[in-house]
Formats: structure tokens, C-alpha cells, sequence
């Protein structure tokens, strides 16, 4: 009795193997979707790490300087690259053209003795005109500035012998990313999406593909069980799609970018194969939904941006309704980017990430049964 079990055993990984060995060279002569796969973890990742920052960067200042005091000239000087451009001397009358035709994201009115009122002890305003087109950019650059106006004039205040000095001497730690570097973030998190996308769209798409070059029908009458066909699939297709993230890990995140990882790479690579165990079943699940590669695009496109979007990559889960974060514990994303950030950002090992580790394999394992049922019943079809 154990010597059959085995022997099926075996029989079942030699069938696997072979198996695999198809979709990779399918996979191979699809020069098309190998392209593509090529500039998603390259130019794609790159191109969001650096064109989505979450820096204040060259931002565009205009100054209505009507004070020509000192102290204003402390202020105007205070407004530094690379955050800032060299700030525009403007008159009064130019400042409503100028924010009408977005010459500038921020125009800063010192209005006329504002030195003297500082140093009478009055409370004189600034104004700050802002343009919230750009609201991210605008929300920072007004707090920065409003930062260095108050550090600009409370050291001339101390120089002058007009203010006493501060009763409390904030010291700022900051950890993990200390030149707090957002490509670093962007860009892995870039890596992610790129590594969701491809799992669900490689492993779909070959089972379409089968089902359209009628080669599933060539399947069907080979001594291969429906469980063998989706664990090839599954293998083959992630077993790529890891090896192409280790490159993208290495040549782009460490290599262009110069992202620090803070943990174990090796932790992190275990943890994307189990989580690529998930995103393929899914993958192939979506096939069985789909009549043609155009249906299994929009339903791909119906379920991954979803599922990447309320993972927290983009935004923190805190800043979602209550309802919404009870019910995104429940997508297996959510804790793949969660682990990630705490082993990459964090230096997190095995005692920290098991139970997102741990929620991973119990969704993973309970919808690859799903989704075999569900592929057992489109093969059933199929005959």
C-alpha cells in the first residue's frame, strides 16, 4: 500500500515536472509577454519610484517682499535647493497673473514693517498664497515653509536679545530610512504591484491561451490529473516571476535606486513564493470565469487594482473607514505588503512576521482548493 502511494507520488512529480517544463517554454516563445515582463520590472518600477515622490522637490516660490528688512531677507534666504527653486521677486500687482497662468506653487506677501512689529513684540501675519492643483506638493511645501519662517525669525529674535531660549530642546530620531529617501519606499512597493500584476496575468493568460489555441484538448487525454496541470501552472509561472524580481530587487532597488535593506532578503524571498502561491491560483481561477482573453482582462483589471490599492501600499489602512480595515485583513495582499515593509524597512525577522506569514498560507491554501474545484469543473466542461 505505501509502495503505491509513493509510486503514485513520484508519477505525480515526474507529471509536474513536464508539465512545467511546457508552460516555461511556452512562456519562452511568447516573445510579446516576455517583453513586457522585461520593462514591468525595470522601466516600470523605476518610473514609479521616481516619478511618484513624495518629496518636496525644485518647488516654484514667488516673494512680495514689502518690508526689505533684514529679517525678510533671513526669510527669502531660508528657501533652499533642492526643495525650493531660487525664490521671484514679485510686485504686488503680478502676483494674481502670476498664480492665474501656475508660474508658482507657492507666492509669500511679508507684508511693509514686519521687522519692527517682530521686534515690538506685536504679532504681524504672513501671508502665503498657495496653489493646491498639485494638493500633495502643496500640503508639504506650506508646512515646510511655514517651519522655516518660524526658524528664521526666532534666530533673529535670539540674536537680537529678544527672545529667551527654548524652553524645550526637541531632538528628532528618525529611524529606518534616516535621510528618509521615498523612492526606497515607492519603489519597493512598485516591485509589489509588479509582482501581484504578473502572477495573476501570466498564469490566467497561459490557461487562456490553451483554452484559445485549443492545446487544452491535448491535455485532456494525457494521464495527467487536474491537480498536476494547476500546481505546473502555478510553479513554472511563479518560479519565473521570482527569479524576475530578484533581478529587478537587485539591479533596481539596491542598484539604481540604492535602497538599504534593513532585513533578510532571504525572509522576504520565502515570503513573495508563498504569497505567489495565492496571486497564480487566483490567477487561474479568473480564467475559468472568463469566455475569452478579453473578459479575463477586464476581470483582471476588476480584481487586482482593488486588491492593490486597499493593501496599504499607497495609503496606511489607519486613514480607512473601520469596516473597510476589518474587511481588507481578509485579502492576503495586505499582509504580503505588510510583511514586506516590516522586513525590508524595518529589519523584521521570523519573530515578528509569522502571523502575517501565517495568514498568507491559511488564505493561500484555502483558495488554491477553491480554485482547483473550480478548474476541475472547467476541465469537466472541456470534454
Amino acid at each position: 500500500m505505501a509502495g503505491t502511494m509513493l509510486g503514485e507520488l513520484r508519477q505525480s512529480l515526474r507529471n509536474i515536472l513536464r508539465l512545467c517544463g511546457k508552460e516555461i517554454t511556452s512562456l519562452r516563445r511568447d516573445h510579446v509577454l516576455f517583453i513586457f515582463m522585461l520593462y514591468a520590472f525595470t522601466l516600470m518600477v523605476y518610473a514609479q519610484a521616481t516619478g511618484t515622490s513624495h518629496d518636496l522637490v525644485h518647488a516654484s516660490l514667488g516673494v512680495v517682499d514689502e518690508d526689505r528688512s533684514a529679517l525678510s531677507q533671513r526669510i527669502v534666504d531660508g528657501f533652499l535647493p533642492p526643495r525650493f527653486q531660487k525664490p521671484v521677486a514679485l510686485a504686488p500687482t503680478e502676483v494674481d497673473r502670476a498664480m492665474d497662468r501656475a508660474r508658482f506653487t507657492f507666492v509669500l506677501d511679508i507684508p511693509p514693517d514686519f521687522q519692527a512689529d517682530v521686534l515690538a513684540g506685536h504679532t504681524p501675519s504672513l501671508q502665503l498664497l498657495v496653489d493646491a492643483t498639485a494638493v500633495m506638493q502643496a500640503g508639504i511645501g506650506a508646512n515646510y515653509i511655514q517651519q522655516i519662517a518660524a526658524e528664521e525669525i526666532g534666530r533673529f529674535l535670539r540674536r537680537e536679545g529678544e527672545a529667551p531660549p527654548d524652553a524645550v530642546d526637541l531632538k528628532l530620531r528618525v529611524a529606518f530610512n534616516q535621510t528618509l529617501e521615498s523612492t526606497w519606499f515607492t519603489g519597493s512597493m512598485a516591485l509589489l504591484q509588479v509582482i501581484n500584476m504578473l502572477a495573476i496575468l501570466l498564469t490566467g493568460a497561459a490557461l487562456m491561451r490553451e483554452r484559445e489555441h485549443g492545446t487544452l484538448e491535448h491535455l485532456l487525454v494525457m494521464p495527467v490529473r487536474a491537480v498536476e496541470i494547476m500546481l505546473a501552472k502555478i510553479i513554472a509561472n511563479g518560479g519565473v516571476i521570482l527569479v524576475m524580481a530578484m533581478v529587478c530587487f537587485y539591479s533596481v532597488l539596491e542598484g539604481v535606486l540604492g535602497m538599504r535593506v534593513a532585513g533578510s532578503v532571504g525572509l522576504f524571498v520565502a515570503a513573495t513564493a508563498l504569497y505567489l502561491f495565492f496571486a497564480a491560483s487566483l490567477g487561474i481561477f479568473l480564467a475559468t470565469l472568463a469566455g475569452t482573453m478579453a473578459q479575463f482582462a477586464l476581470l483582471f483589471i476588476l480584481v487586482q487594482m482593488p486588491m492593490y490599492l486597499l493593501s496599504g501600499a499607497l495609503t496606511p489602512l489607519e486613514g480607512m473607514p473601520q469596516w473597510l480595515q476589518y474587511a481588507v485583513q481578509l485579502l492576503p495582499t495586505k499582509h504580503y505588503v505588510a510583511l514586506t515593509q516590516a522586513i525590508l524597512s524595518r529589519g523584521a525577522g521570523l519573530d515578528t512576521v509569522w502571523p502575517e506569514i501565517l495568514a498568507i498560507l491559511a488564505m493561500g491554501a484555502a483558495f488554491f482548493g477553491f480554485s482547483l474545484s473550480r478548474f476541475r469543473a472547467f476541465l469537466a466542461r472541456q470534454q
